[in-house]
């Protein structure tokens, strides 16, 4: 018999189910029955593909030109292999997908031009990118030549086809590249700003305003005493369409059952670590006799007992506490040489620890001021200061480095001659025996915050000792804490019975029947059509996918198999493209409505009131704002209110404004004072200034705008 595609996709999870039921064999007959008759009221041998629509040619559409599957297929394998491990598949998908959707609109753009990119201007992009430092492109001084690329060009045809092919995918790159630049280039040059406009942005900045101001806030008005009906809302997001676009998405819940070990499977591994601690007795048949086995206490070979009875090998190497990491690491570093500390819990793992070694102060930390010399060891050539000159400006540095207010960093980065300069003669930690010998001694010998002068190959130095730290070298013998066979067998069970209640019950009652067995019911909401993280499950591709789908009606309940564990999964809404309903846009839209009710109230309550007595009737005083500017319009105590400060510039001295609904209250304002900016001869400058901002601005704007007036079909979900 052979199977579709679509056929074995379907089967997929019962095929799961009943391995796991051949491996659990500890697994009453009742649980094999049980799970049976979980699938046969699920659905799960009656059709339930994740495909949805029909497989078509094209992965979406932009402006009605197609963007083939096939093509977007083989960029995916490309980028799979630019990017590795790094991105996941749905990633690699999504990434592409943006870059295609790009490439197609500028493309559109390009092409309604007439751009073409010429041979040459190919050449001329090469050498100012980094493919001009590819070697097999430069002469025999290591230059770009452009003769030397054309011929190794022609020669990866004749005998590199391999080779050959991997150039024309960059030169396809190379073209698209250049294609673009010419495209922003020609956005870029009709992109100006006038004289008048250099002095409008100007004036914004400079010119400024002195108010007195009473805010009346918004929440000086209960916001329970403003009902706002559905029917209000729904007509508020047909006016402000823009604002409340809802996306195709789906709302879900879910019960996780993960495999995770308990608190009997804990106390097995940590009753099993806590024998290895002491010996063991050995019987040996082809003796009759026993041997004793020595354990964690007392082996002589830690590298063999770790090697046979830890999941971590034994890391012989010294390290200082700031590599120790961990929770018991001031523990350790505390024992005595030959302790125990454990069996302690780490990161899933049961551990017990012993110091083997410990070297006191054997890792130094210091900087230093290189004085070299001509003739020196590793001297720049450039040097050509004598021995007797280094040793004399070396003494003079070891003076200054040694003064009270001295800063040996500062001194190091304007005076060393060595490469650690730049870190304020920084060398690090190091050990014994690195550094040339005298230069150890004195780090070695000398406490921290010592500072003196040695003679090198390399020339003077002057040092600091900044540091010292203990090294020491510890075995730990580690046990993974892993769920049991009888644990996992357990949650099997679980899931199963938890699947078959909520399947024969209401599909309302999926969180009171999780709740009566004490589950916890973890909601996702607006869940995209190409999403491919679920919070609390990682990577679940199949259970979006299996969201919306087609056939999947809100209610509908599937079980998948997840990382460690099994996800029992209810959809509790859809959401298709368009207005948002009443209820999910109620969370902005409501705020929005009722500010504008509170300040028609108090709009209307107030009206015809001076400053003063506008104040005085709300219980609010009248506060004071200086030095405000259009490009800065922020009030103390009230936030950013543009249109309060723009009303302000737009008044003359003294006047005093209606009322104003602002961002948090209605405002009165009067103006104490208007001063006009500093006269300027010429705003070449500032227009200037505008015409290279918005030039900056041009490919991200310019892409923008054409995306968001595209047609734009995405069809990837049919593919992935």
């Amino acid at each position: 018999m052979v199977f579709s595609p679509t056929e074995i996709h379907k089967t997929s999870w019962e095929m799961a189910v009943l391995e796991n039921i051949r491996k659990r064999t500890t697994v009453l007959i009742l649980i094999i029955g049980l799970a049976l008759f979980a699938f046969v009221i699920s659905g799960v041998f009656t059709s339930n593909d994740f495909g949805g629509a029909k497989v078509g040619s094209a992965v979406a559409e932009v402006n009605g030109e197609s963007i083939s599957i096939d093509e977007f297929r083989r960029e995916v394998e490309n980028a799979s292999r630019r990017y590795g491990p790094s991105l996941s598949s749905t990633q690699l998908v999504n990434t592409v997908y943006d870059q295609q959707i790009r490439k197609t609109i500028l493309d559109q753009q390009i092409e309604d031009l007439g751009i073409e990119v010429e041979a040459d201007q190919i050449v001329e992009f090469v050498k100012t990118t980094g493919y001009a430092q590819i070697p097999d492109f430069l002469d025999e001084n290591g230059v770009f030549n452009e003769e030397v690329f054309k011929a190794t060009i022609a020669s990866w045809r004749e005998t590199d086809p391999l080779r050959y092919d991997d150039w024309l995918l960059i030169e396809k790159s190379i073209i698209q590249s250049a294609n673009e630049q010419i495209y922003f280039n020609l956005v870029k040059a009709g992109v100006a700003a006038t004289l008048i406009e250099g002095e409008h942005d100007y004036k914004m900045t400079n010119d400024k305003v002195d108010i007195q101001y009473v805010r009346v806030p918004f929440t000086s008005i209960a916001d329970s005493t403003i009902q706002v009906t559905k029917e209000e809302i729904e007509a508020y997001v047909k006016e402000h369409p823009e604002d409340y676009k809802q996306e195709k998405a789906r709302d879900i819940r879910f019960v996780y059952f993960e495999e995770a070990a308990s608190a009997a499977d804990e106390k097995a591994v940590q009753d099993e670590i806590t024998k290895l601690l002491g010996d063991s007795v050995e019987y040996v048949e082809e003796s009759n006799t026993t041997d004793t086995i020595p354990g964690f206490r007392t082996t002589q070979d830690m590298a063999a007992f770790l090697d046979r009875n830890s999941d971590t090998k034994y890391d012989t190497i010294f390290k200082p506490k700031r590599d120790l990491q961990g929770v018991a690491t001031d523990t350790l570093i505390a024992l005595g040489v030959g302790e125990i500390y454990g069996p302690y819990k780490e990161e899933g793992f049961f551990k017990v620890s012993k110091l083997m070694e410990k070297k006191d102060e054997a890792s130094v930390k210091a900087s230093h001021i290189l004085i070299t010399y001509a003739g020196a060891e590793r001297a720049n050539p450039d040097i050509s200061r004598t021995k007797e000159e280094a040793e004399a400006r070396a003494e003079e540095l070891l003076a200054d480095a040694k003064k009270e207010d001295a800063q040996f960093t500062a001194l190091a980065r304007d005076n060393s001659d060595g490469p650690s300069a730049p870190r304020g003669g920084d060398l690090g930690y190091f050990e014994e025996g690195v550094m040339a010998d005298e230069f150890n001694d004195f780090c070695f010998q000398n406490e921290v915050g010592e500072i003196g002068l040695v003679e090198t190959q390399f020339g003077f130095h002057v040092i600091k000792v900044d540091d010292k730290q203990d090294l020491y070298r510890i075995a730990t013998l580690t046990r993974e804490i892993e769920p049991s066979e009888e644990t996992i067998n357990t949650l099997f069970t679980d899931a199963t019975k938890f699947e078959m209640a909520v399947l024969d019950a209401d599909k309302q009652e999926f969180g009171t029947i999780a709740s009566d067995n004490e589950y916890t019911v973890r909601p996702v909401n607006k869940i995209k059509e190409m999403d491919e993280n679920l919070p609390g499950l990682s990577s679940q591709r199949g259970i979006v996918q299996w969201a919306f789908n087609d056939d999947t009606k809100n209610g509908d309940i599937k079980r998948f198999t997840a990382n460690n564990g099994y996800v029992i999964v209810q959809l509790t809404k859809k959401y298709e493209e368009g207005l948002m309903a009443s209820e999910d846009a109620s969370a902005t839209a409501l705020p929005k409505i009722r500010k504008e009710r509170k300040a028609a109230q108090i709009i209307s309550a107030n009206s015809g009131q001076s400053l003063e007595d506008y104040a005085s009737a709300n219980n609010v005083t009248v506060s004071t704002a200086t030095a405000l500017t259009s490009k800065s319009p922020t009030l103390p105590g009230a936030g950013r209110e543009a249109l309060v400060v723009g009303n302000a510039f737009s008044m003359n001295e003294g006047d005093t404004s209606t009322l104003i609904s602002g961002e948090s209250g209605v405002f009165m304002v009067r103006v104490t004072k208007k001063e006009a900016a500093p006269t300027v001869d010429n705003f070449s400058t500032y227009a200037n200034n505008l015409k290279s901002s918005a030039a900056g601005r041009v490919n991200g704007d310019v892409f923008n705008a054409l995306k968001e007036g595209a047609d734009i079909e995405d069809k990837r979900a049919t593919f992935y």
